[in-house]
């Protein structure tokens, strides 16, 4: 799946003309630098709106930040932009039961939060093969006030002890510290995702509430965090699960949508979409074994091979079939499927289970 991320800036040379409403604007911008901000660029008169800097005292204009202040204040650093966009992009037509392609808007900032726990839960089964088999997703139907989403996967879960050094248990150490991670040896072949210890932090950290639970069949613990994780509730542990293969780590959070411009505080029909679109690109990439399910029903899509044939039912080839299409899998980490385009067009789809990594799994669908 190929993902577009921009950032823009509302701040623009003021070109329209004089008004009575700005008088002082001629003058203001014939004025030094050292009475201006000198950080605008030459001859912008809307430079006179921000504070002079010859005005502010040095601990007004030398700011130290801290490491979650800083994720709120330059959120295109981290999550990508925060403005909302407009893409063509292929989503799940409940009434076809196939991929159409359509103009979507969207805020990919949005998009990356629900990424980060959405792939957590993936790639736990790299992790424990033997006992994961399910993924969980709850999301919010388009038009809910104030929506919830929830990521449930089975199989090992982080060890629910305090870690001796930081002296907090490891699930909060994981999900409620930034720059904590297991994946900081690089002499280690990297088969899942994260890598600087960002990850599922950005998502509790656009949330009004996040709440992590984790269960290793013996014991429970449970923690929540809120106010875009500047409050930490207390964790409770307690004995709970049914011994062996019960499993799990549940992520539940409430995003702050207010944190995203150009959306209210309801679940937009084009971002339900999209997470949707996702969950459904999560069922093609994970083993037969893994069974998908969203808001309570499983995602008709055992592998690859049945991802693919969404996109030849009448939306990007309705002239292909799944007898028609040249499918071949070399190897474990590569599976690519070709078939005929309506459009006469190259098209490509392509999802990587790890987008970051050099070690990746890739499948791609052309269509030729």
């Amino acid at each position: 799946m190929q993902r577009k991320s921009s950032s823009k800036s509302s701040a623009k040379p003021d070109s329209r003309s004089p008004s009575p409403m700005r008088p002082a604007m001629k003058v203001a911008a014939q004025k030094t630098t050292a009475e201006t901000d000198v950080d605008a660029p030459e001859g912008d008169a809307t430079a006179v709106r921000a504070p002079r800097r010859a005005n502010k005292t040095v601990e007004e204009r030398f700011q130290k930040k801290t490491p979650l202040e800083h994720v709120l204040l330059r959120p295109d650093s981290y999550v990508g932009s925060v403005e909302p966009t407009t893409e063509k992009l292929y989503v799940y037509d409940h009434k076809k039961h196939y991929m159409v392609m359509k103009n979507v808007t969207y805020v990919p900032a949005f998009f990356k939060i629900f990424d980060e726990i959405l792939v957590n839960a993936a790639d736990n089964y790299h992790r424990d093969p033997k006992n994961m088999d399910e993924i969980r997703v709850t999301i919010s139907p388009p038009g809910t006030k104030d929506p919830v989403i929830k990521i449930r996967n089975n199989g090992r879960t982080l060890p629910l002890v305090k870690h001796k050094t930081h002296k907090m248990y490891i699930p909060e150490l994981v999900f409620g510290n930034l720059l904590t991670s297991d994946n900081y040896d690089d002499s280690e072949k990297k088969v899942v995702g994260g890598r600087n210890g960002y990850g599922a932090k950005l998502c509790n950290i656009f949330s009004n509430k996040f709440i992590v639970e984790c269960c290793d069949g013996k014991q429970t613990y449970k923690q929540q965090f809120e106010k875009n994780m500047h409050v930490k509730k207390p964790p409770s542990l307690k004995a709970g699960g049914s011994g062996k293969g019960s499993s799990y780590t549940e992520i539940t959070f409430y995003p702050d949508l207010s944190k995203f411009n150009g959306m209210t505080d309801t679940m937009p029909k084009d971002t339900y979409e999209i997470l949707e679109r996702r969950v459904y690109d999560v069922a093609g990439s994970t083993v037969e074994k893994v069974k998908v399910h969203l808001n309570g029903s499983k995602i008709p899509v055992k592998c690859f091979e049945d991802y693919v044939d969404l996109y030849l039912k009448g939306g990007a080839s309705s002239s292909a079939t799944a007898e028609t299409k040249l499918y071949q899998k070399g190897g474990q980490r590569w599976e690519v499927a070709v078939c005929v385009s309506d459009t006469q067009q190259f098209q490509q789809v392509r999802y990587n289970d790890l987008r970051r990594t050099k070690a990746c799994e890739c499948f791609n669908l052309y269509f030729l």
